[in-house]
């Protein structure tokens, strides 16, 4: 079974891309639309992490050496691939009209994540715990690492959704709108640094075991890296599509929301098309955040993957052994076709 990890969370990316929305320009936004059509930011801020394979995993994170000066950061940023150089590479790719629709879109889809993982603290952090994920301490009662508590675990804790925490959380003055997004993306990761680099003094001071005034600490802290995540992405957008273009979508089938219908497989052909394929199930597992639906094979001889998020993980159980047809985007995920879904109306039987 695959297991997908994300910074911030599914939940975390969704309200960066739902912050930034409330900041683009009206150039932006038509840009963003003739690029995702019906799709928002939020809706494709974990999109890259879905399409995360051994080639571009190391686009997620930053692996620094501790007790680092700026310029010695730098410089240590700068001599290797990451998210920062990474980030660089697909605004450059955006922002060039020569370049392909399909290019243009997941260089679109990356930039929303990219700026969200390079907020998260525990992405700019020490090769050797791999960013704490090696650190376990004790939360909420349970056992969790460090990597993970600030993934998800501190935001889970306020108990809010998405909309409410977005909410909460977009209440910048526009003094500080205009200082954030002034700020270049190294400075965002040597922010993510040295709080990073707190955390890890904190564990060693203090112990694993941490209580409810760890979350009271810290949790100003989450919210204030996901809210200079979604003014900062608005801040590229809206510098990016100041000074580009980008054409209408075609008016094909799939740009007024048909489908074709492709064999299951033949599915990995299909990367990247929005598609309806029919296939029998043969299990599933929850991870919690999303569930994973074994299709055309048991696993690990599936012949692709159903992500069901949102209302849609409820239909998990209900559909073991059954043959069912699915509508959605075919994604890449380690070689192997993905199609995510968050409406149950994309699954019939």
């Amino acid at each position: 079974m695959v297991i997908t990890l994300c910074s911030w969370g599914h939940t975390g990316h969704n309200v960066i891309g739902r912050i930034a929305a409330n900041h683009l320009t009206d150039q932006a936004k038509a840009g963003v639309a003739a690029l995702l059509g019906h799709e928002s930011l939020a809706d494709v801020a974990s999109w890259a992490d879905n399409n995360r394979d051994r080639s571009t995993a190391p686009w997620h994170f930053i692996n620094v050496e501790t007790g680092l000066s700026y310029n010695d950061f730098e410089q240590q940023v700068n001599s290797h691939v990451n998210v920062y150089t990474a980030l660089l590479k697909e605004e450059n790719i955006l922002a060039d009209e020569k370049a392909s629709r399909f290019d243009r879109v997941n260089a679109l889809k990356y930039i929303v994540h990219f700026v969200g993982d390079i907020h998260q603290p525990m992405h700019v952090s020490r090769a050797e715990d791999k960013g704490g994920n090696t650190i376990q301490v004790q939360f909420d009662g349970q056992g969790t690492n460090l990597h993970s508590l600030w993934d998800t675990k501190l935001l889970e804790h306020a108990g809010l959704s998405e909309a409410q925490l977005a909410q909460n959380m977009d209440k910048a003055t526009p003094e500080q709108i205009k200082k954030w997004q002034s700020d270049t993306p190294m400075l965002w990761a040597w922010e993510s640094y040295q709080i990073s680099s707190q955390l890890y003094a904190e564990i060693a001071q203090n112990g694993n075991n941490l209580s409810d005034d760890y979350y009271k600490a810290h949790i100003p802290v989450v919210e204030n890296r996901i809210e200079k995540a979604g003014i900062r992405l608005a801040g590229v957008l809206n510098a990016i599509f100041a000074k580009t273009t980008v054409a209408a979508a075609p008016a094909n089938a799939q740009s007024r929301g048909e489908v074709k219908t492709v064999d299951e497989k033949d599915l990995a052909a299909h990367t990247g098309e929005n598609v309806k394929v029919c296939s029998k199930v043969y299990g599933h597992k929850d991870f919690g955040s999303m569930v994973l639906v074994n299709m055309g094979g048991a696993y690990p001889n599936s012949l692709f993957t159903i992500v069901l998020r949102g209302d849609a993980k409820s239909l998990g159980e209900s559909l073991d052994g059954k043959s069912i047809c699915v509508t959605g985007q075919v994604i890449d995920y380690k070689g192997k076709p993905e199609i995510e879904v968050k409406d149950k109306t994309q699954i019939t039987e």
